[in-house]
């Protein structure tokens, strides 16, 4: 599949999408569109067992395309947010584990495709902030709500309402981001982990990833229920046979993929 905005790749088990849309890698409704078509394409393919989203050049994504945005009438403005929160869904909720290589400024909806990754690896130098007001617009690709529930309502208001862009350690620290790496560092890290999370059981990593975010949108009863039963349909994928079977032979299992 072809596109235009994206470069779109895969190696060993990890598949990769870079934003490329220069200068900035902002995000008009084509390239959103693309991102879409491109998470379904991964969806598809059985030998991708990770994805990666970086940026081309110096930024990850500044933000949405301001020049585009200009000109929207409000069921236009409506659509465009209709299609960034179908995009970012298909990123949230791929089975696959979707890794955040954060290598510069990832502003407004680049802040909140970030959020809808499951891991954030940024490098040290790199901006992330949600600086819609600064426009006056708040965040519509779903910033409102993700950022949240993962650093929770006091902070996300804070970073919203002011409009205030973070710095990598601040962004650490509050629990924006996993991780801080040297820029020289960030792809080679970012590699290793998603070939680390490659190696361990593909259907045991889907079924926690979906209990993980089905118990963040329900109460802990409810979570923990449906952690039992995905803890029984692991063992009808042969994974927990032949992983506990390779623990005690002291070799690595063989997942058959």
């Amino acid at each position: 599949m072809d596109f235009k905005y994206l470069i779109v790749s895969k190696a060993e088990a990890v598949g990769w999408l870079r934003f490329n849309r220069p200068p900035v890698n902002a995000l008009n409704t084509e390239m959103v569109l693309e991102i879409e078509r491109a998470f379904a394409q991964f969806s598809q393919d059985n030998e991708v067992l990770v994805i990666v989203v970086t940026g081309e050049g110096k930024t990850f994504v500044a933000g949405a395309d301001i020049a585009e945005m200009s000109g929207f009438t409000p069921l236009q403005a409506r659509q465009f947010a209709q299609n960034g929160h179908r995009a970012l869904e298909r990123i949230a909720n791929i089975e696959k584990p979707v890794i955040a290589a954060i290598n510069g400024a990832a502003l407004g909806g680049g802040c909140e495709l970030a959020l809808a990754c499951d891991i954030r690896i940024i490098a040290a130098g790199a901006k992330i902030g949600q600086p819609e007001v600064n426009l006056g617009l708040l965040p519509g690709f779903g910033g409102t709500q993700r950022l949240a529930r993962l650093c929770g309502p006091g902070v996300a208001k804070e970073l919203i309402f002011t409009g205030d862009a973070l710095d990598a350690p601040e962004a650490l620290r509050i629990g924006l981001v996993n991780r801080v790496v040297p820029p020289e560092q960030l792809s080679a890290t970012v590699t290793e982990l998603a070939q680390k999370i490659a190696s361990k059981g593909p259907a045991a990593v889907r079924l926690a990833k979906s209990c993980i975010n089905r118990g963040l949108d329900s109460s802990l009863a409810t979570g923990n229920a449906y952690e039992i039963e995905a803890f029984g349909l692991c063992f009808s994928t042969g994974e927990p046979a032949e992983g506990t079977r390779a623990f005690l032979e002291k070799r690595k299992p063989n997942w058959n993929r």
